[in-house]
């Protein structure tokens, strides 16, 4: 069947660079997958797992938003934040999920509920990706 190129790129850095068989990104309309020879596509993304396969193993990593681009069998992940699923720190993962939980247990006039949701989100997706990776 053949492969793609993914590129996964932050502000700053590289995260992934490879040839892959398929991949699945968290698009907010929903989970899209992307084969060889997909027709073009921009999508945007939301906070959640993308996962990719390389010589039939699945492999993953947190997308924290972005945009994913489908052109000449290339898929190019722009996101604001991304790390593979190895390079995740668990530990840290869960101490930002337990302050979100505080924050909103707390209910403060102060807080900000929608950057509080989305970094329970952003942790909760984070220790998705290392229990899968």
């Amino acid at each position: 069947m053949g492969t793609l190129q993914l590129e996964v790129v932050t502000p700053d850095k590289t995260v992934v660079s490879t040839q892959v068989e398929m991949a699945v990104c968290p698009g907010v309309e929903g989970e899209f997958g992307v084969l060889p020879q997909h027709v073009s596509l921009l999508s945007a993304l939301k906070v959640g797992a993308l996962r990719y396969r390389v010589d039939g193993k699945d492999q993953y990593v947190f997308i924290s938003g972005g945009f994913a681009d489908v052109n000449d069998n290339v898929l190019s992940v722009l996101a604001e934040s991304a790390e593979q699923a190895a390079d995740i720190d668990a530990a840290r993962a869960e101490a930002a999920r337990e302050r979100a939980e505080k924050r909103l247990a707390e209910k403060s006039e102060e807080l900000d509920q929608r950057r509080a949701e989305a970094a329970l989100q952003r942790a909760l997706s984070r220790l998705e990706v290392a229990r899968l990776g």
